[in-house]
């Protein structure tokens, strides 16, 4: 099946915005008397805020109201939103500029995935709003990842098929979830964690469009 579609995730592919994430939960958890790590902070990569928040309260030992969760998450995401607002093409990740430079030679379609609802915000501060077709944020899904729906819904706002898809992630939430879809998965990372992608590169700038095609002639379930 030829590949006519691109699907990325944005926190770890296009940007790295992980840092920024970490010192809002960590401030957040601070304010409720613990602390938490870089190190712990990893398994929060590629889910959503309203999990992210059960996790570090569980840390915490902590068992609050509903109403003071969704005023913990909000809290939280404005000193994240405080962060990224200050966001410039320079936190472009190395590689992702000349890998869209190619994307658009080829007229591949392209559309964001991701469980954050700032995507859009995110993308406007880096100058990238206008590369994607489509973007399926936090915003338009209500499962996240490793649930498919979300690059699900980008296929379908694509036209294409989900065979027809690529996805490129650097969560193993986010590899499970273009697997389940049904579509190929590049992982942006180390090798013996994203075991289920088809091909894993460190970033996007030891990778070619070419080794990508190669990729359609890998059998799919």
């Amino acid at each position: 099946m030829p590949i006519k579609a691109l699907l990325f995730d944005l926190d770890g592919v296009i940007v790295d915005t992980a840092i920024y994430h970490y010192q809002a939960w960590r401030r957040m958890a601070n304010s409720l008397g613990f602390d938490i790590t870089e190190e712990f902070n990893e398994q929060l990569k590629g889910i959503s805020r309203t999990e992210s928040l059960e996790i570090i309260l569980a840390h915490g030992g902590l068992t609050v109201s509903e109403d003071h969760k969704l005023a913990l998450a909000t809290q939280k995401n404005e000193w994240y939103l405080e962060l990224v607002s200050q966001m410039t093409p320079a936190a472009i990740l190395p590689g992702v500029t000349d890998f869209f430079v190619a994307v658009k030679t080829a007229h591949l379609k392209t559309a964001i995935g991701s469980v954050s609802k700032n995507a859009r915000l995110i993308l406007e501060r880096i100058g990238m709003i206008d590369d994607f077709d489509s973007i399926i944020d936090g915003t338009k899904i209500s499962r996240g990842k490793p649930d498919p729906e979300v690059f699900l819904k980008g296929a379908a706002e694509l036209h294409v098929r989900p065979d027809e898809c690529v996805v490129f992630e650097d969560a193993v939430a986010g590899v499970e979830a273009a697997k389940r879809g049904g579509m190929l998965a590049v992982g942006i990372g180390l090798p013996s964690v994203l075991t289920q992608a088809d091909l894993v590169v460190p970033s996007l700038a030891k990778l070619t469009l070419e080794e990508v095609f190669t990729l359609s002639a890998v059998e799919r379930p």
